[in-house]
């Protein structure tokens, strides 16, 4: 039986989706699968001689100190991104949606930051907390006399620097989904609630963060890929990993693995790592934002 949305053409859906399906399978399939074979080999740095040494690089990997490091700063790092980031956001996003003169201007001025490239935003903050030049280190000393606010020597500072640049970084991108979830409310429901004499917390606690929960846990999935995937460049220019270690994350620890010590293998093992940590997080987020949608619904 032919469908009847393409009379004589049964193969044309199929045409229609095909690009979309090479570029997947291209870019995204065919490359882990190759990860996924490479991390079951050790290679040597130029590519000369491959040995098969199974489940070695993973183990390696979790009795390694270094990465089991790399991997509590990363939890730290994407738990300040997602927390403090989709808060300040959220709170952000609600001053916007106000009915407020120059609204627009403040919409724009604080949307614009998603648009720079992690490595402009490194640039910035980079500048901006220079020991010996920044900004911000000298308003510090201002503030404390004696004080000379150094986060390229101290290990706990760096890594909040650097988390607090990826979350500004970010902050653009959040607001517009929370703004755009804001005004896909009814307002009927909201009127109704100030109605019945709720004051502004509760309506937010019982209506309007309920229904915002589609939105929050797309947010939510997408600010975590971007704290394991998409901040190499962020890291490369402010820190490089360092000092001591401090802020060498997940990906960046690969980038380490694969283009300066050499070790494919490794590297492969570690992506794939990765992949389970986001799948599964992906999966748990997937059904709990199915539970929300029903319940909003």
């Amino acid at each position: 039986m032919q469908d009847e949305r393409f009379p004589g053409h049964p193969l044309l859906p199929y045409l229609l989706i095909l690009p979309s399906v090479a570029v997947i399978v291209v870019f995204l399939i065919v490359p882990f699968a190759q990860s996924v074979w490479g991390s079951f080999f050790v290679t040597s740095p130029f590519g000369t001689k491959t040995i098969y040494v199974g489940l070695r690089n993973y183990l390696e990997l979790f009795q390694s100190s270094d990465y089991l490091k790399s991997v509590i700063v990363t939890v730290y790092f994407s738990a300040f991104v997602v927390v403090i980031g989709l808060g300040a956001s959220l709170a952000i996003a609600l001053l916007l949606n106000q009915k407020i003169q120059g609204v627009g201007f403040y919409q724009i001025a604080l949307i614009w930051t998603y648009a720079l490239s992690p490595a402009v935003a490194g640039t910035i903050w980079a500048l901006l907390f220079a020991p010996a030049t920044g900004l911000v280190p000298y308003l510090v000393g201002r503030i404390i006399p004696g004080y000379t606010l150094n986060w390229m020597t101290n290990g706990s500072l760096a890594l909040l620097v650097v988390s607090a640049a990826a979350t500004w970084k970010m902050l653009g991108y959040n607001i517009v989904f929370f703004l755009a979830g804001l005004q896909n409310i009814p307002e009927e429901l909201l009127d109704a609630a100030r109605v019945d004499g709720a004051g502004p917390w509760l309506t937010f606690r019982h209506i309007t963060f309920p229904l915002l929960s589609p939105t929050t846990t797309f947010l939510l999935f997408m600010n975590m890929l971007y704290a394991f995937f998409q901040v190499f460049g962020l890291i490369d220019i402010m820190t490089q990993g360092g000092p001591g270690d401090a802020t060498n994350l997940l990906v960046y620890n690969l980038y380490r693995d694969a283009f300066i010590h050499l070790q494919s293998g490794r590297a492969d093992a570690q992506s794939v790592i990765i992949f389970v940590i986001i799948a599964v997080a992906a999966t748990f987020q997937l059904r709990a934002a199915t539970k929300k949608a029903a319940y909003a619904r």
